[in-house]
């Protein structure tokens, strides 16, 4: 029998029948099928014998937040100190940045400044000045800013001695000049 909605088998011949060309659906079993295996299933897996550990408390405090009330009965652990007053603390282990000297950074841009000649003179000789005093101060208060400070004394020194090589350069340059130039208002 053929149905009307499926198209028909490229080598098919029409006005044959399809029982021929179409296989069965379920095979046929042969004569001689083994029989059924000897060897029993595997049991079934059995739940293991773990247990979940028990855990105790812990034998540090909780930690103390900010403005947090001490609790009764914890002390800090051994080897580490109280917690310092809310507001003060560092985070973390971390010490506390050193403050700055402002005649070092001042000094430092200042000698920076005359040192690219926008203030030749002025510059360098100020942040060699600075320098020196800011360096005093971070002897005495151990302020941060030692390099800065440094950095305005050399830099001011060297901008010094440079403009004043080219000022020499350039008066000896004017009196040379001078001495053996053209004579004006002679024939």
């Amino acid at each position: 029998m053929t149905d009307p909605h499926t198209p028909a088998a490229p080598d098919a011949v029409p006005g044959e029948s399809d029982a021929a060309a179409t296989p069965p659906l379920t095979p046929p079993t042969p004569a001689s099928a083994p029989a059924a295996s000897a060897v029993p299933p595997a049991p079934p897996y059995a739940a293991p014998a773990y247990q979940p550990p028990t855990y105790q408390a812990p034998a540090y405090p909780p930690p103390a937040y900010p403005g947090a009330a001490p609790q009764p009965g914890y002390a800090p652990p051994a080897g580490y100190a109280a917690p310092p007053a809310p507001g003060y603390a560092a985070p973390y282990g971390y010490a506390p940045a050193r403050k700055t000297n402002t005649l070092a950074i001042v000094s430092m841009i200042a000698a920076i400044v005359g040192f690219i000649w926008v203030l030749p003179f002025i510059g360098s000789l100020a942040g060699a000045i600075m320098g020196h005093l800011s360096l005093g101060q971070i002897k005495r208060t151990g302020e941060g800013g030692r390099g800065m400070a440094l950095t305005g004394v050399i830099l001011g020194w060297i901008g010094v001695a440079i403009t004043v090589l080219i000022g020499i350069f350039f008066i000896i340059a004017i009196f040379y000049g001078a001495a053996n130039g053209a004579r004006y208002g002679s024939a």
